[in-house]
């Protein structure tokens, strides 16, 4: 028998590195360059992980199991084979041998980071936080050779920011182009909360590797988190367009998809992931606020008792259950609560959602003392989680006073936008703002949209700009711009939320209450906009705010004294906008909307230039998504029952009562 043609080594290698190469940009043709070695080569190892990871990228996740299984049986010490092999079990849906052989993969080649960060995924979609925390620290570790950035490494690792932030600012002064480097100092600035830094080094980083998957990761994560949802848009599904079936990329695009308004694809999305990981009670959790969102609320609530069947410590299912405002929990359920409270391995985020929804459910029974207590231990235990300084706001609200005159606006006039389109409703959460919205959007030229967060992030980027340039602070430095930069802030304002206008109506509604603190930011950008105040009595504005548990922001909530403080500060500014900008605001009174809903209805169209139409006063026929805690409420006819309600509170408001000071009945 003649012996077997050998290919020489020198052509095979190059061979093998052109396939290689050719793995993402063409799949196919990797494939075809795969082929045709093994024709020569047959069996050769490398052309077989190459020819099964080309499958896989190609779409037949199948074929490469085939080709992958055959190859780990021959190869058992290959991480690599392993690592592409539970690729390909994930494409199939079978998360289970994919998590066993990422695990082959991390322990046979313990310095493989795409392994590290493929198994951290995988233990978050198993609800496995702890062990996911520990892979994804591998996986930074695993990224880093140099001595000095495996310190940063474990710094990080140990939770200990500080250090990890010393050591890489130190490196990269003298290593700038250093993208480990920048991932890691960006991560740090992530668990710091410090958003808006983690964004800018991870920009920088993609545009020095735009092949770092894992940093483009990160970016996307940094910018949903600061509801920068049209910006990370573009980077899932870049992340998407080389892993289309990734659950974890999947799962964060659906929850960007629904800040943006588009809880249609969004619950689409959680769907096809469910179907094909259904024992993930995150993502029923996700799915359930989709659906809750979107006015479906019997599947909102299947889902939520969905994940609690799988994760019975999940407070926040609990919580979503209570937010709901319509559901009532039974004995047994209440007793399940009490049980897992009693676990001291409990973390503190299921700790304090189990006290909210055991507040509301003994709310439900008229058991108020008992109410009050689990709503006071879950604003303690969330209170000592955020920084919130009560000075800080009052000075605020001074510097703004003390600014905003009627010279000051005088000297300003006929400056900013003409865009008539936004309407701002504004004032506390909890009182009244999403009703105002839905009976304004139940108007044929008007739409809503959500609790925007441009204006927000607008004024934090003018007072960062202000710093760095040690020119005056916002709102001072206000005064400095002329014309053309107003006019390009309200233009920029209107561009910005786009993206949630849906409906091609000449209105929409930003109801973000906070808002109220830039009222001087929004009449000088955008003058022609109108301006609603959403008001509610004192003690039941600020007493609602504190038994609800908010997804995001409203720090100011979670103790009595502060919320009356916020109230008084917010009502002082009011007080003084009425005065320099006279007519510029409406105001609603909740009470009075309560008690004469069609003629406030009438006013407040009026005010917005719009004529009366009878579907307003039908706004419970809406079927439009709402965001807000009001969602179920909204979509009920204006109920009394709430107008009293703190009174059943009022032996444990002394701290509120002493707040507000002359405000308090």
């Amino acid at each position: 028998m003649a012996p077997k043609a050998e290919a020489p080594a020198g052509s095979l290698t190059t061979a093998l590195d052109h396939a290689s190469k050719l793995l993402i940009a063409s799949p196919a043709l990797a494939e075809r360059q795969a082929e045709e070695i093994l024709k020569v080569v047959p069996g050769d190892p490398r052309a077989l992980l190459i020819l099964g990871a080309a499958r896989r990228r190609k779409g037949d996740p199948l074929a490469a199991c085939a080709v992958l299984t055959l190859l780990a049986k021959a190869q058992p010490a290959s991480a690599s084979t392993h690592y592409e092999l539970a690729m390909a079990h994930l494409a199939l849906g079978e998360e289970t041998a994919a998590m066993a052989d990422f695990r082959r993969a991390v322990r046979l080649k313990p310095d493989m980071p795409e392994a590290w960060r493929a198994l951290g995924d995988q233990l978050i979609l198993a609800g496995d936080t702890g062990g996911a925390d520990a892979a994804y620290a591998q996986h930074i570790r695993a990224s880093v050779n140099d001595p000095l950035l495996m310190r940063a490494a474990q710094a990080l690792c140990e939770d200990d920011l500080a250090v990890a932030e010393r050591l890489l600012r130190d490196h990269l002064k003298d290593f700038p182009t250093d993208v480990a480097a920048i991932r890691m100092l960006a991560e740090a600035g992530t668990r710091l909360g410090r958003y808006e830094d983690a964004e800018n080094l991870l920009r920088r980083c993609l545009e020095l590797s735009p092949s770092f998957i894992g940093a483009r990761h990160n970016y996307a994560i940094v910018l949903y988190r600061q509801q920068k949802a049209a910006e990370a848009i573009p980077q899932i599904e870049h992340l998407l367009a080389d892993e289309p079936r990734d659950p974890t990329y999947r799962n964060l695009m659906a929850a960007a998809l629904g800040l943006v308004g588009e809880y249609d694809r969004a619950i689409e999305i959680y769907e096809s992931v469910l179907a094909e990981y259904p024992d993930q009670p995150k993502i029923w959790l996700s799915y359930g606020h989709a659906l809750r969102t979107a006015g479906r609320r019997a599947e909102g609530v299947s889902a939520y008792q969905r994940c609690l069947a799988m994760a019975p410590k999940l407070g926040e299912a609990y919580w979503s259950l209570a937010n709901l405002k319509t559901v009532r929990f039974t004995k047994s359920e209440e007793a399940a609560m009490r049980a897992q409270l009693e676990s001291p391995e409990l973390t503190t985020e299921d700790r304090f959602h189990l006290h909210y929804a055991l507040g509301k459910a003994r709310e439900d029974a008229g058991d108020y003392a008992a109410s009050f207590e689990h709503y006071a231990a879950g604003a303690k235990l969330r209170r000592a989680e955020i920084h919130y300084d009560a000075d800080e706001t009052t000075a605020q609200m001074r510097r703004s006073k003390a600014l905003f005159t009627e010279t000051f606006f005088a000297a300003k006039a006929g400056m900013g936008s003409r865009a008539t389109a936004p309407i701002f409703v504004v004032g506390l959460p909890r009182s009244g703002s999403t009703l105002i919205e839905q009976i304004l959007a139940s108007h044929s030229q008007v739409e809503g949209t959500m609790e925007l967060p441009e204006i927000a992030a607008m004024a934090r980027g003018l007072g960062r700009d202000g710093r760095k340039g040690a020119g005056p602070a916002y709102p001072e430095l206000l005064a400095d711009l002329d014309a053309e930069d107003l006019t390009a802030l309200g233009e920029r304002f209107v561009e910005a939320t786009r993206i949630q206008r849906k409906l091609d109506r000449p209105f929409f509604i930003d109801k973000m209450p906070n808002n109220f603190q830039h009222l001087g930011l929004i009449h000088l950008i955008l003058p022609a906009a109108k301006i609603i105040d959403a008001r509610r009595s004192p003690m039941a504005a600020c007493f609602s705010a504190f038994k609800q548990h908010f997804a995001r922001g409203q720090a100011f909530s979670y103790d009595l004294t502060e919320v009356g403080r916020y109230y008084r500060d917010y009502v002082e500014l009011m007080v003084h906008f009425d005065a320099v900008l006279p007519g510029r605001m409406h105001r609603v009174a909740y009470e009075e909307m309560v008690e004469d809903t069609e003629g406030q209805v009438r006013r407040l169209l009026d005010h917005c230039g719009l004529p009366f139409e009878p579907a307003c006063l039908r706004f419970y026929e809406n079927e439009r998504a709402v965001r807000t805690a009001s969602s179920e409420q909204v979509r009920q006819p204006i109920f009394r029952e709430g107008l009293e309600q703190w009174r059943n509170y009022e032996p444990w408001l002394g701290p509120l009562k002493d707040a507000l000071g002359p405000l308090a009945p």
